[in-house]
């Protein structure tokens, strides 16, 4: 089994619902399951300043699945969810999930590049992460709690409905 982080990013249609759901599914993937989800935070948008504020979590899944084969049943999941993936970035949507984390993995395919390529400039991801893995070490050995503490977190704070 491999131990797999996943950011868990929403601020349209209802975000506490559409993660909620997003959790379900997660759950059904086959060959994983979910061991750990952090509280919900309510982070501003990464981007564009004119969109909702986001419902941020983070999970950890132990899964014998390859991470492309993990990548394909978040993108499904994001579809279901009504994901629209355009060309603008950092835009609002209905569902986001990154893996960030893929055991000690370090992954650069055309499709997934592992460990999340901006994860140590996001707070946003970190905090939650640092909640349900408090001693994290990146695959680079950087110590999660290290990187965090250089960032910026004033703006976060836990959901409330």
């Amino acid at each position: 089994m491999t131990r797999v982080y996943l950011a868990l990013g929403s601020n349209l249609a209802d975000p506490l619902h559409q993660v909620d759901a997003a959790l379900a599914a997660l759950d059904a993937i086959p060959d994983t399951h979910r061991v750990a989800t952090s509280a919900f935070y309510r982070t501003p948008p990464y981007g564009p300043p004119d969109q909702p504020d986001y419902l941020n979590a983070v999970v950890a899944l132990e899964t014998t699945l390859a991470a492309e084969t993990l990548l394909d049943h978040s993108q499904r999941i994001e579809l279901e969810h009504g994901r629209v993936r355009k060309a603008e970035r950092w835009g609002p949507r209905t569902l986001d999930l990154d893996i960030m984390l893929f055991g000690n993995a370090v992954i650069h395919t055309p499709r997934l590049t592992v460990p999340h390529y901006d994860m140590h400039n996001r707070a946003f991801m970190l905090v939650p992460l640092l909640e349900i893995a408090p001693t994290l070490r990146l695959p680079n050995g950087q110590p999660l709690a290290g990187i965090l503490a250089t960032l910026d977190r004033s703006s976060i704070r836990l959901w409330s409905a």
